[in-house]
C-alpha cells in the first residue's frame, strides 16, 4: 500500500478529526478512503449519466412498459 502525506489547515484538521471519531473510523486514513472511494462512485455515476444523455431515446416508461418487465421478470423466474 502506497503512502501519501497532507497538509490540512487546523480547521480542515479539527474537522476530520470529529468525523473519526463521531463515525467509529479508526484513523484519518480511513475516513479518507472512505471518501476517495465514494467521490470514484459518484464519478462513476456521473459517466454513467453522461452515456445515458447521449445515447439514442429509449422506450418510453409508462405503465404498459413496467408491466411488461414485471411480466418478464415473473415468468423468467418461473423457469
Amino acid at each position: 500500500m502506497g503512502t501519501m502525506n497532507i497538509s490540512l489547515p487546523d480547521t480542515l484538521k479539527s474537522f476530520v478529526d470529529e468525523q473519526v471519531a463521531e463515525r467509529g473510523f479508526g484513523t484519518s486514513s480511513e475516513y479518507v478512503r472512505e471518501l476517495i472511494r465514494k467521490d470514484q462512485e459518484r464519478a462513476h455515476l456521473r459517466g454513467l449519466l453522461l452515456a445515458g444523455i447521449a445515447s439514442a431515446p429509449a422506450k418510453v416508461a409508462d405503465a404498459a412498459y413496467f408491466k411488461s418487465l414485471r411480466d418478464r421478470t415473473r415468468r423468467r423466474a418461473r423457469a
